[in-house]
């Protein structure tokens, strides 16, 4: 994959969700009695990432079943897992959605915006357009290797903490507990507030 410019030119992957993709998914969802309560994350450190992190939002409230009910400051952070200095910075959000849709399709619906924004998958810590990770889906506790909730490494990402936080100060990860607890047992080393940057709640 090629690493676009993050400054100055427009992101050729940001583009609505393709007719097909979307009938893919909406077909995969199930409508359950009453919407549950999730948190997504959000993370980009390739091409335009502020508009790809929209862009990934709009698709979201797009979805049949969905509606993303808050947006939360960004924040840069270093790349995890890798040498630092080898991958430009990414952008992270957290957003907290109702839906109507099961674990499973949701997993779906990340995954599909994640391919119509190009996301190549080709090595674990690899840069990537756009990554859209479940955080936390109600208070669904489950081992399933196809969806581990919550996620399994969400309590020592102050990243996800940080933002998560924000947009709710006193949200429960569970299993682990308050997540004020949680990003003030790892800090905020290597997590910058970016108030010059915002994203739009979807009207």
């Amino acid at each position: 994959m090629t690493a676009f410019s993050t400054e100055g030119q427009s992101d050729p992957t940001v583009q609505p969700v393709p007719a097909a993709v979307v009938e893919q998914v909406d077909a995969a969802d199930i409508t359950l009695s009453n919407p549950k309560r999730a948190v997504l994350s959000l993370g980009s450190n390739l091409g335009n990432r502020l508009e790809t992190l929209q862009g990934a939002i709009d698709a979201l409230e797009d979805t049949p079943g969905l509606r993303v009910k808050a947006v939360s400051p960004v924040y840069e952070t270093e790349p995890w897992g890798v040498e630092a200095g080898s991958q430009p910075s990414y952008f992270n959000a957290v957003i907290v959605v109702k839906t109507t849709l099961p674990p499973s399709s949701l997993l779906e619906r990340g995954q599909a915006i994640e391919e119509a924004f190009d996301r190549v998958r080709d090595e674990r810590w690899a840069p990537r357009t756009i990554d859209v990770d479940i955080v936390a889906y109600a208070d669904v506790v489950s081992d399933d290797p196809l969806l581990t909730l919550p996620h399994p490494r969400a309590h020592e990402r102050a990243f996800v903490l940080a933002p998560w936080h924000d947009v709710d100060p006193e949200a429960q990860l569970p299993g682990a507990g308050a997540v004020a607890d949680l990003l003030a047992g790892v800090g905020r080393d290597g997590v910058l507030a970016r108030a010059d940057l915002e994203l739009r709640l979807p009207e």
